[in-house]
């Protein structure tokens, strides 16, 4: 969703000072996740948040293979490559500028279409406009240049992630990645990601992707997540991972059941962009140039 630098900054500044909110309890004893999942969302904020960064020479200190940018939807991003874990890592900028507010405001629901997904695949499905078309405007770099990767890696695991608008877009992406590319390991991470698409966008990406593969990362009572209500026939896809309580522990991020699961952060009344929106596992999101060296 729309932030400027500076909200970004005084949020970050504001958060450490601001306790978390009485309302918010700890879900004792409940799926709590392994050191392994909790060391991956650490990993992949860092991408995520590495996509705000003008310029991202060396994501995690791995290997830029193109920074993408659509000028009329103002759609950024970079595709890395990790050769240490055999992973091609797609990594989508959430919202840093007025045209972002634009796509993210376009809430209407239309008709999914995007390319190399076929239309048996998204019979009934629909998707926020303004997301979708961000998508698009991006899809076949993002698709030919993972083609070109995969010829030379054909081992390589594929990656798709990104915070706010961007988690939007990584969820659009990890449709389409598994359309374009069936059958190859994938896994999708996303932090703070809005509602995208309607109940049949959610079981078409749960289908696709896999359940398994979908964490879908939400921090304490960050309120874009459910910014979009579910009355105006939006819906959330499995599986929320909540971080209900800092600091970010195995013990303190719940595996959440099904879609809209009402123990987890729909629990919570959303209070839209808030301080909570901008950190998770410990990163500042887009404040930390480190993450591109």
């Amino acid at each position: 969703m729309f932030l400027t630098p500076f909200l970004l900054a005084v949020a970050a500044f504001v958060l450490w000072a601001e306790a978390t909110p009485a309302s918010i309890t700890p879900a004792l004893g409940k799926r709590s996740i392994s050191q392994d999942l909790l060391d991956d969302f650490v990993r992949y904020t860092k991408y995520s948040s590495g996509a705000y960064q003008v310029l991202c020479p060396s994501p995690l200190g791995n290997t830029l293979v193109v920074q993408f940018s659509d000028l009329v939807t103002n759609t950024q991003g970079f595709i890395a490559r990790d050769d240490s874990r055999k992973e091609i890592v797609v990594s989508y900028r959430g919202s840093l500028q007025a045209q972002d507010f634009l796509t993210d405001v376009d809430i209407i629901l239309v008709p999914f279409s995007s390319q190399g997904v076929s239309s048996v695949q998204t019979n009934g499905v629909t998707a926020h406009q303004g997301f979708l078309t961000a998508f698009n405007s991006v899809a076949s770099v993002i698709i030919s240049t993972v083609t070109e990767q995969l010829k030379q890696f054909p081992s390589y695991s594929l990656v798709s992630t990104g915070h706010s608008l961007g988690a939007s877009l990584a969820s659009l992406g990890g449709v389409s990645l598994a359309a374009n590319f069936p059958g190859h390991p994938l896994k999708v991470f996303t932090f703070g990601q809005p509602r995208t698409g309607n109940p049949a966008y959610a079981t078409m990406a749960e289908n696709l992707i896999g359940v398994n593969n979908i964490f879908r990362a939400v921090h304490t009572f960050d309120g874009v997540p459910t910014i979009i209500p579910e009355a105006i026939g939006y819906r959330h896809h499995a599986t929320e991972f909540w971080n209900f309580v800092d600091p970010p522990l195995t013990s303190t991020v719940k595996q959440c059941s099904g879609e809209e699961d009402p123990t987890c952060s729909d629990s919570i009344p959303s209070t839209g962009i808030n301080v909570a929106h901008v950190t998770y596992f410990g990163q500042a999101i887009a404040l930390d140039p480190t993450v591109c060296i």
